[in-house]
Protein backbone atom coordinates (compact mmCIF):
# COMPACT_ATOMS: atom_id res chain seq x y z
CA UNK A 1 0.00 0.00 0.00
CA UNK A 2 1.13 3.36 -0.90
CA UNK A 3 -0.26 6.45 0.66
CA UNK A 4 1.73 9.06 -2.16
CA UNK A 5 1.08 6.67 -5.40
CA UNK A 6 -2.33 6.50 -6.84
CA UNK A 7 -1.55 4.27 -9.46
CA UNK A 8 2.22 3.18 -10.57
CA UNK A 9 2.69 -0.23 -12.58
CA UNK A 10 5.74 -2.45 -10.95
CA UNK A 11 7.45 -1.77 -13.88
CA UNK A 12 7.91 1.88 -13.49
CA UNK A 13 8.63 2.06 -10.27
CA UNK A 14 11.95 3.39 -9.31
CA UNK A 15 13.25 2.61 -6.02
CA UNK A 16 14.92 6.11 -5.23
CA UNK A 17 11.52 7.30 -5.20
CA UNK A 18 10.64 4.40 -2.21
CA UNK A 19 13.56 5.50 -0.03
CA UNK A 20 12.49 8.94 -0.16
CA UNK A 21 9.27 8.17 0.55
CA UNK A 22 10.48 5.75 3.56
CA UNK A 23 12.81 8.37 4.93
CA UNK A 24 10.26 10.99 4.99
CA UNK A 25 8.09 8.21 6.94
CA UNK A 26 11.24 7.87 9.51
CA UNK A 27 10.99 11.96 9.74
CA UNK A 28 7.25 11.26 10.19
CA UNK A 29 7.93 8.90 13.25
CA UNK A 30 10.02 11.26 14.79
CA UNK A 31 7.53 14.14 14.80
CA UNK A 32 4.59 11.67 15.67
CA UNK A 33 6.62 10.06 18.79
CA UNK A 34 7.69 13.22 20.00
CA UNK A 35 3.93 14.99 19.27
CA UNK A 36 2.75 11.85 21.67
CA UNK A 37 5.45 12.25 24.29
CA UNK A 38 4.10 16.11 24.36
CA UNK A 39 0.69 14.80 24.70
CA UNK A 40 1.51 12.42 27.46
CA UNK A 41 3.22 14.96 29.15
CA UNK A 42 6.17 12.68 29.48
CA UNK A 43 8.44 15.59 28.12
CA UNK A 44 7.60 19.08 28.88
CA UNK A 45 8.13 20.72 25.76
CA UNK A 46 5.02 21.79 23.81
CA UNK A 47 5.78 20.24 20.41
CA UNK A 48 2.60 21.96 18.61
CA UNK A 49 3.15 25.28 19.62
CA UNK A 50 7.26 24.65 19.95
CA UNK A 51 8.49 26.54 16.52
CA UNK A 52 11.35 24.18 15.32
CA UNK A 53 8.72 21.59 15.47
CA UNK A 54 6.37 23.18 13.83
CA UNK A 55 8.49 24.06 10.83
CA UNK A 56 9.76 20.26 10.81
CA UNK A 57 6.14 18.65 10.55
CA UNK A 58 5.32 21.01 8.07
CA UNK A 59 8.62 20.23 6.04
CA UNK A 60 7.53 16.39 6.10
CA UNK A 61 4.00 17.43 5.10
CA UNK A 62 5.55 18.83 1.57
CA UNK A 63 8.08 16.50 1.22
CA UNK A 64 5.09 14.10 1.01
CA UNK A 65 2.61 16.25 -0.64
CA UNK A 66 5.73 16.64 -3.84
CA UNK A 67 6.33 12.74 -4.22
CA UNK A 68 2.62 12.74 -4.79
CA UNK A 69 2.91 15.01 -7.67
CA UNK A 70 6.32 13.30 -8.60
CA UNK A 71 4.67 10.06 -8.32
CA UNK A 72 1.32 11.27 -11.17
CA UNK A 73 3.96 11.78 -13.56
CA UNK A 74 5.89 8.14 -12.68
CA UNK A 75 2.35 6.24 -12.81
CA UNK A 76 1.51 8.07 -16.27
CA UNK A 77 4.41 8.22 -18.10
CA UNK A 78 3.45 4.89 -20.00
CA UNK A 79 -0.10 5.77 -20.25
CA UNK A 80 -2.93 6.06 -17.67
CA UNK A 81 -4.29 2.98 -15.69
CA UNK A 82 -7.79 4.24 -14.57
CA UNK A 83 -8.73 1.04 -13.22
CA UNK A 84 -5.43 0.88 -10.97
CA UNK A 85 -5.85 4.67 -10.25
CA UNK A 86 -9.47 4.25 -9.20
CA UNK A 87 -8.45 1.60 -7.00
CA UNK A 88 -5.79 3.27 -5.23
CA UNK A 89 -7.96 6.47 -4.81
CA UNK A 90 -10.27 4.82 -3.36
CA UNK A 91 -8.34 3.40 -0.86
CA UNK A 92 -6.73 6.19 0.39
CA UNK A 93 -10.17 8.11 0.74
CA UNK A 94 -11.37 4.90 2.71
CA UNK A 95 -8.17 5.24 5.17
CA UNK A 96 -8.50 9.42 5.28
CA UNK A 97 -12.69 8.59 6.14
CA UNK A 98 -11.16 5.71 9.04
CA UNK A 99 -8.98 8.71 10.34
CA UNK A 100 -11.71 10.56 10.51
CA UNK A 101 -13.81 8.76 12.58
CA UNK A 102 -11.27 7.19 15.01
CA UNK A 103 -9.73 10.91 15.69
CA UNK A 104 -13.79 11.67 16.05
CA UNK A 105 -14.14 9.10 18.22
CA UNK A 106 -10.75 9.29 20.32
CA UNK A 107 -10.34 12.65 19.97
CA UNK A 108 -13.39 15.05 19.58
CA UNK A 109 -12.16 18.15 20.61
CA UNK A 110 -9.70 17.77 17.61
CA UNK A 111 -10.39 15.39 15.49
CA UNK A 112 -8.37 15.17 11.95
CA UNK A 113 -11.62 16.66 9.44
CA UNK A 114 -8.95 17.92 6.34
CA UNK A 115 -5.53 15.97 7.04
CA UNK A 116 -2.44 14.73 5.39
CA UNK A 117 -4.81 11.87 3.47
CA UNK A 118 -7.86 13.74 2.89
CA UNK A 119 -5.42 16.14 0.99
CA UNK A 120 -3.68 13.06 -1.02
CA UNK A 121 -6.92 11.65 -2.30
CA UNK A 122 -8.46 15.60 -2.96
CA UNK A 123 -5.04 16.52 -4.92
CA UNK A 124 -4.91 13.10 -6.94
CA UNK A 125 -8.10 14.58 -8.27
CA UNK A 126 -7.30 17.83 -8.79
CA UNK A 127 -3.50 17.45 -10.44
CA UNK A 128 -4.97 15.32 -13.00
CA UNK A 129 -5.47 18.15 -15.34
CA UNK A 130 -2.29 19.45 -15.02
CA UNK A 131 -0.52 16.21 -16.02
CA UNK A 132 -1.52 17.35 -20.04
CA UNK A 133 0.23 20.81 -19.81
CA UNK A 134 3.04 22.16 -20.16
CA UNK A 135 5.78 22.25 -17.45
CA UNK A 136 5.58 26.46 -17.39
CA UNK A 137 2.02 26.52 -16.74
CA UNK A 138 1.97 23.89 -13.94
CA UNK A 139 4.97 25.71 -12.66
CA UNK A 140 2.99 29.05 -12.45
CA UNK A 141 -0.04 27.33 -11.01
CA UNK A 142 2.12 26.15 -8.25
CA UNK A 143 2.93 29.35 -7.09
CA UNK A 144 -0.38 30.50 -7.39
CA UNK A 145 -1.40 27.93 -4.97
CA UNK A 146 1.29 28.61 -2.73
CA UNK A 147 0.10 32.42 -2.92
CA UNK A 148 -3.66 32.61 -3.07
CA UNK A 149 -4.34 32.17 1.02
CA UNK A 150 -2.09 35.56 1.38
CA UNK A 151 -4.53 37.36 -1.01
CA UNK A 152 -8.37 35.31 -0.95
CA UNK A 153 -10.28 36.30 2.28
CA UNK A 154 -13.97 36.64 2.74
CA UNK A 155 -16.24 35.84 5.59
CA UNK A 156 -18.16 32.97 4.10
CA UNK A 157 -14.65 31.22 3.73
CA UNK A 158 -13.61 31.38 7.33
CA UNK A 159 -17.42 28.94 7.97
CA UNK A 160 -16.59 25.36 9.42
CA UNK A 161 -17.89 24.14 6.24
CA UNK A 162 -14.66 25.92 4.03
CA UNK A 163 -12.04 25.45 6.57
CA UNK A 164 -10.54 22.55 4.17
CA UNK A 165 -10.13 24.88 0.95
CA UNK A 166 -7.33 26.79 3.09
CA UNK A 167 -8.52 30.11 2.86
CA UNK A 168 -10.21 30.21 6.65
CA UNK A 169 -8.89 33.12 9.25
CA UNK A 170 -10.76 31.49 11.84
CA UNK A 171 -8.85 28.99 14.73
CA UNK A 172 -8.83 25.68 13.49
CA UNK A 173 -8.69 22.97 16.29
CA UNK A 174 -7.67 19.96 14.76
CA UNK A 175 -4.57 17.12 15.08
CA UNK A 176 -3.69 17.09 11.43
CA UNK A 177 -4.76 19.86 9.26
CA UNK A 178 -3.27 20.35 5.11
CA UNK A 179 -5.88 22.38 3.40
CA UNK A 180 -5.81 22.56 -0.40
CA UNK A 181 -4.29 25.84 -0.38
CA UNK A 182 -1.09 26.08 0.02
CA UNK A 183 -0.48 22.64 0.02
CA UNK A 184 -1.56 22.27 -3.14
CA UNK A 185 1.11 23.65 -4.90
CA UNK A 186 3.20 21.15 -3.46
CA UNK A 187 2.01 18.48 -5.40
CA UNK A 188 2.38 20.83 -8.23
CA UNK A 189 5.91 21.38 -7.29
CA UNK A 190 6.85 17.49 -7.57
CA UNK A 191 5.10 17.54 -11.05
CA UNK A 192 7.46 20.34 -12.31
CA UNK A 193 10.47 18.23 -10.35
CA UNK A 194 9.40 14.75 -12.28
CA UNK A 195 9.21 16.86 -15.32
CA UNK A 196 12.51 17.98 -14.95
CA UNK A 197 14.57 14.82 -13.47
CA UNK A 198 12.85 11.97 -14.97
CA UNK A 199 14.12 12.60 -18.41
CA UNK A 200 17.61 13.00 -17.14
CA UNK A 201 17.36 9.93 -14.88
CA UNK A 202 16.63 7.67 -18.23
CA UNK A 203 19.78 5.12 -18.79
CA UNK A 204 21.10 6.23 -15.40
CA UNK A 205 22.42 3.66 -12.80
CA UNK A 206 20.27 5.73 -10.32
CA UNK A 207 17.55 4.82 -12.46
CA UNK A 208 18.04 0.82 -12.26
CA UNK A 209 19.62 1.35 -8.46
CA UNK A 210 18.18 -1.35 -5.85
CA UNK A 211 18.84 -1.28 -2.34
CA UNK A 212 21.37 -3.73 -1.07
CA UNK A 213 21.90 -3.26 2.53
CA UNK A 214 18.76 -4.87 4.98
CA UNK A 215 18.40 -1.05 5.87
CA UNK A 216 17.76 0.44 2.92
CA UNK A 217 15.56 -2.32 1.89
CA UNK A 218 13.69 -1.87 5.29
CA UNK A 219 12.93 1.91 4.29
CA UNK A 220 12.35 1.05 0.56
CA UNK A 221 9.36 -1.45 1.79
CA UNK A 222 8.35 1.49 3.92
CA UNK A 223 8.10 3.77 0.94
CA UNK A 224 6.08 0.94 -1.05
CA UNK A 225 3.81 0.77 1.55
CA UNK A 226 3.58 3.91 3.45
CA UNK A 227 -0.73 3.47 3.96
CA UNK A 228 -0.36 0.77 5.77
CA UNK A 229 2.62 2.31 7.78
CA UNK A 230 0.59 5.16 8.21
CA UNK A 231 -2.05 3.82 9.41
CA UNK A 232 -0.88 1.32 11.91
CA UNK A 233 2.35 3.75 13.02
CA UNK A 234 0.58 5.72 15.64
CA UNK A 235 -1.74 3.26 17.34
CA UNK A 236 1.15 1.26 18.31
CA UNK A 237 2.83 4.27 19.18
CA UNK A 238 0.19 5.21 21.55
CA UNK A 239 -0.43 1.65 22.96
CA UNK A 240 3.37 1.73 23.99
CA UNK A 241 3.77 5.16 25.41
CA UNK A 242 0.05 4.07 27.46
CA UNK A 243 1.65 0.69 28.61
CA UNK A 244 5.31 3.12 29.85
CA UNK A 245 2.65 5.45 31.88
CA UNK A 246 1.76 2.68 33.92
CA UNK A 247 5.57 2.35 34.93
CA UNK A 248 6.21 5.51 34.37
CA UNK A 249 3.97 8.36 35.87
CA UNK A 250 4.33 11.30 33.70
CA UNK A 251 5.07 15.00 35.53
CA UNK A 252 2.12 16.08 37.91
CA UNK A 253 0.83 20.13 37.57
CA UNK A 254 2.83 20.54 40.25
CA UNK A 255 5.59 19.21 39.15
CA UNK A 256 5.46 20.90 35.61
CA UNK A 257 5.08 24.54 37.44
CA UNK A 258 7.61 23.88 39.84
CA UNK A 259 10.05 23.25 37.28
CA UNK A 260 8.98 25.62 34.84
CA UNK A 261 9.59 28.25 37.45
CA UNK A 262 13.20 26.70 38.37
CA UNK A 263 14.44 26.81 34.72
CA UNK A 264 13.10 30.64 34.33
CA UNK A 265 15.56 31.32 37.42
CA UNK A 266 18.59 28.87 36.05
CA UNK A 267 18.11 30.34 32.36
CA UNK A 268 21.03 32.84 31.79
CA UNK A 269 23.76 33.17 29.24
CA UNK A 270 26.36 30.38 30.80
CA UNK A 271 23.46 27.88 31.02
CA UNK A 272 21.68 26.70 28.30
CA UNK A 273 18.17 25.69 28.24
CA UNK A 274 18.59 22.31 28.01
CA UNK A 275 21.48 22.17 31.02
CA UNK A 276 18.50 23.87 33.24
CA UNK A 277 16.11 21.25 32.13
CA UNK A 278 18.53 18.36 33.10
CA UNK A 279 19.24 20.29 36.34
CA UNK A 280 15.54 21.20 37.39
CA UNK A 281 14.82 17.27 36.50
CA UNK A 282 17.67 16.64 38.67
CA UNK A 283 16.87 18.38 41.32
CA UNK A 284 13.07 17.18 41.57
CA UNK A 285 14.35 13.50 41.72
CA UNK A 286 16.89 14.78 44.55
CA UNK A 287 14.15 16.54 46.74
CA UNK A 288 11.55 13.61 46.43
CA UNK A 289 14.67 10.91 47.42
CA UNK A 290 14.94 12.87 50.70
CA UNK A 291 11.71 13.15 51.43
CA UNK A 292 11.52 17.42 50.84
CA UNK A 293 9.43 17.60 47.61
CA UNK A 294 5.80 18.04 49.16
CA UNK A 295 7.41 20.32 51.79
CA UNK A 296 8.92 22.35 48.76
CA UNK A 297 5.55 22.43 47.05
CA UNK A 298 4.07 23.95 49.97
CA UNK A 299 6.59 26.43 50.61
CA UNK A 300 7.20 25.00 53.68
CA UNK A 301 11.13 24.39 53.54
CA UNK A 302 13.12 25.23 57.37
CA UNK A 303 16.16 27.44 56.38
CA UNK A 304 18.60 24.20 56.46
CA UNK A 305 16.30 22.50 54.09
CA UNK A 306 16.50 25.48 51.94
CA UNK A 307 19.85 25.27 51.66
CA UNK A 308 20.04 21.48 50.93
CA UNK A 309 17.60 22.30 48.28
CA UNK A 310 20.29 24.67 46.77
CA UNK A 311 22.86 22.10 47.37
CA UNK A 312 21.36 19.55 45.36
CA UNK A 313 20.77 22.25 42.42
CA UNK A 314 24.29 22.74 42.34
CA UNK A 315 25.31 18.82 41.95
CA UNK A 316 22.87 18.28 39.72
CA UNK A 317 24.62 21.62 37.78
CA UNK A 318 28.09 19.79 38.11
CA UNK A 319 27.18 16.99 37.28
CA UNK A 320 25.48 18.13 33.93
CA UNK A 321 28.57 19.77 33.02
Amino acid sequence: MNMTQPAIRESSRLAIVDIARGVALLAMFVYHFAYDLSSFRLIETDIVAEPGWRLFARGIAGTFLAIVGFSLVLATRKGFDSTAYLKRLAMVAGAAALVTLGTWRFMPGEFIFFGILHHVAVASLLALPFLRLPTIVVALAAAVAFALPSFVAHPLLDQPWAAWIGFSRAEIHTADFVPVFPWFGCVLSGIVLARLILPRLAGTALAGWRPGSKATRIVAWGGRHSLLVYLVHQPLFIGALMLATQVIAPPSPEERAFRTDCQRSCAGPNAPEQVCRMVCACTVEGLKREKLWQKALDNLLSPQESTRMTELAQGCLRDGR
